[in-house]
């Protein structure tokens, strides 16, 4: 990512069987704030703009869009076999 764009964070939650929302998401410094917060909490950060800008556009407590279904089935299937629950 270039240094003179903004910094973008969104925050996903996800239960099993479930479609992820958007629970929070920011363009600088909220979205280092997000960052922070995450880090403190154990939360797992993966840095992917292009997905980030894409997730960006939905409203928070919204469903992510069928078309991000498999960008973050990716993340979300690497999170959990990380953590050892798949």
């Amino acid at each position: 990512m270039s240094t003179d764009a903004p910094l973008i964070a969104v925050a996903l939650h996800y239960e099993d069987g479930g479609v992820p929302t958007v629970t929070a998401k920011g363009r600088g410094t909220l979205a280092e704030r997000i960052l922070e917060t995450a880090r403190e909490h154990d939360v797992f950060v993966e840095e992917n703009a292009l997905l980030a800008e894409a997730l960006s556009a939905v409203e928070i407590d919204d469903e992510i869009p069928v078309e991000l279904y498999r960008a973050v089935a990716q993340v979300i299937g690497f999170v959990l076999r990380a953590s050892g629950r798949l």
